[in-house]
């Protein structure tokens, strides 16, 4: 992917949004963003924690170092890595996890128990080329994700701890691509550049919710500084993985942890759904405000 000469930057007043208006955003055009949603203090917090990880360089270049921080099959063969322990490790990574503003929305937005999924540090350092145009919905498991990302809903939400500008790997996204039912937006297919992208850019300590079925990347770092991110993924609690083959959280390990962290941390594997239903099962509801298109103008 290259820079683009002439792109739409998404740099509205986000914080003018009603609550109606930020969920039609997330379920129609795919993104919403939360500016200034961690403090200045905050966020220095957490950058003094993510410069003592570990990381690794991704397969397409040196200047895009990640670290993932949840347990699956090892991201970066013939490495040392190793899942971060949360409970034991602790900090203002772990805190992140339960932060209440966006816990709070992910409530509303979902309307179920929230399920803690995965959670990864990234850092886009000048020299980046940018990452190409994906989806993190796989819906039947990949080798990149695994398992994790087989969940019908989920939302992927982006914490960045540097500015974003159009210089530095600013977040990029195709709006409304997941609404798409063509085999072009299949989620396994990969996309160098398309012309309807925008660009986002943001203050940092701002938060990016992203569904994960949207096409999105990041545009190139050719600035002089790099740019942190930890990306988070929660789903609701009936919607699980496709197989039970997501790896477990160590038991140890959630003992240590704080109560406003520990009760997002559900089994990943779990699902509450029915799939012994009648035709007419006998407590049916004749009414639900979240799948009435009412819900985009509530205040």
């Amino acid at each position: 992917m290259v820079l683009m000469k002439v792109a739409r930057i998404d740099d509205r007043d986000w914080s003018a949004l009603t609550l109606g208006e930020q969920i039609r955003q997330i379920e129609v055009e795919g993104y919403l963003l939360m500016p200034n949603l961690l403090s200045a203090p905050q966020v220095q917090r957490l950058k003094s924690e993510t410069a003592r990880l570990e990381t690794f360089p991704m397969p397409y270049s040196e200047h895009q170092r990640d670290r993932v921080l949840h347990p699956g099959i090892n991201p970066y063969p013939g490495s040392s890595w190793e899942p971060y322990r949360f409970g034991q490790q602790g900090g203002a990574i772990t805190d992140l996890i339960a932060h209440a503003p966006m816990v709070d929305f992910l409530e509303k937005l979902f309307g179920d128990q929230i399920v803690f999924m995965t959670y990864l540090y990234a850092r886009s350092e000048p020299g980046h080329p940018g990452i190409s145009l994906h989806t993190d919905g796989q819906p039947y498991g990949s080798e990149v994700f695994g398992y994790e990302c087989s969940c019908p809903v989920m939302v992927k939400v982006l914490y960045y701890l540097d500015d974003l500008t159009p210089e530095v790997s600013p977040f990029c996204i195709l709006p409304r691509s997941h609404l798409s039912l063509h085999q072009e937006a299949s989620s396994y297919n990969r996309y160098r550049d398309h012309p309807d992208l925008v660009m986002v850019t943001a203050p940092a300590g701002s938060a990016l919710i992203l569904h994960t079925r949207v096409f999105h990347g990041n545009y190139p770092n050719v600035g002089d500084r790099p740019r942190e991110m930890l990306q988070l993924g929660y789903r609701p609690v009936w919607a699980g993985p496709i197989k039970e083959e997501v790896p477990a959280w160590d038991p140890e390990d959630l003992s240590l942890l704080p109560d406003p962290v520990r009760r997002l941390f559900v089994d990943r594997n779990s699902s509450r759904y029915r799939d012994d239903g009648d035709h007419k099962p006998p407590d049916m509801a004749d009414h639900a405000d979240w799948i009435s298109p009412n819900r985009w103008d509530w205040k």
